[in-house]
């Protein structure tokens, strides 16, 4: 065992790019689990931005419509859970299920033609001045613009649930959609608009990965982000600072097991490998208790279905 040869600062930087795409997954769902809606289907849509972002970036050649279009297509697969959830009143556990299915097999028939392939560069923007400081210049400063974006988001998405009205909207009718309608909300709408986020959100983490992380499209290669994504929502309480660190706790174990395993520690690997998992396991059963979600500060309607003449 030789932890020397571990370089730590590049570890750390790393670290930021391992967990950018947990990181936007796990903010569009938390948006839209404030509003209510319960969508499991998030490692699906991550997978189909993923295809589809590394399709469009190799087929043009930009990285931008890339992840364009990986936005889309996840907001479009998040809108067909929207629509048999929210308007045709499906439950919204086995939908997102059947989402997350769908989702794979459709990646799975898209990318047939683009394995082997090698995907578009997708160059580091240095901060300037800034990127040349020592020790925090290589950690924070020379990295990507989707990880900087990341990092914008989760400031936006702070500042619009708690400093906004619109936040307050969309938190009250998470938390009693009855009482928002009540009150003139449309809260079908405001629903449909979140879960549309959300899709967008988690395309743009599934393109991360195909386009920046692994360059090159595979088949699987989210290999569980999604259900990490989620998992990560519920440690965060559904608020967006602890996200961003749980989100970079979990990028941590991912590029930590592959430091370690090279330095020859002798602890196997595996159990920081499947870590992440065990806790996924753990928040799901966690959530899918009323009791359990009271007390970790759910909204109160999360996975109700809401009907205007209820």
């Amino acid at each position: 065992m030789d932890l020397s040869s571990i370089n730590w600062l590049l570890l750390l930087a790393s670290l930021m790019v391992a967990s950018t795409p947990i990181l936007l997954a796990g903010l569009g769902e938390l948006v839209v689990e404030r509003a209510g809606v319960l969508n499991l289907g998030v490692e699906g849509m991550m997978i189909t931005g993923a295809v589809c972002g590394f399709a469009i970036g190799f087929e043009t050649g930009s990285a931008v419509w890339g992840f364009a279009a990986a936005a889309g297509a996840g907001a479009a697969l998040s809108l067909v859970f929207g629509v048999l959830t929210q308007v045709l009143m499906s439950n919204q556990v086995a939908t997102g299920l059947a989402l997350t299915l769908f989702g794979l097999g459709l990646s799975s028939l898209i990318g047939q033609g683009y394995i082997g392939e090698r995907g578009v560069n997708v160059p580091d923007v240095p901060l300037g001045p800034l990127a040349d400081l020592p020790v925090i210049g290589p950690i924070l400063f020379r990295h990507d613009a989707v990880v900087y974006l990341s990092l914008l988001l989760c400031l936006a998405i702070w500042l619009f649930l708690y400093r906004s009205r619109a936040g307050l909207v969309l938190r009250s009718v998470g938390e009693s959609a009855q009482a928002a309608h009540a009150l003139g909300t449309k809260v079908v709408r405001i629903r449909l608009t979140a879960i549309a986020f959300g899709g967008a959100c988690a395309g743009l983490g599934g393109a991360y990965i195909s386009l920046v992380r692994v360059p090159q499209w595979t088949d699987g290669m989210t290999a569980g982000a999604g259900w990490i994504a989620l998992a990560l929502v519920v440690f965060a309480s559904w608020r967006p600072w602890r996200l961003l660190l749980g989100a970079y706790l979990f990028g941590g174990l991912t590029v930590l097991q592959l430091n370690l395993q090279a330095a020859g520690v002798a602890l196997p690997v595996e159990y920081l490998s499947m870590a992440p998992y065990i806790l996924t396991i753990l928040v799901l059963v966690i959530i899918s208790s009323g009791r359990g979600r009271a007390a970790l500060g759910a909204p109160a309607a999360l996975g109700r279905s809401f009907h205007a003449a209820a």
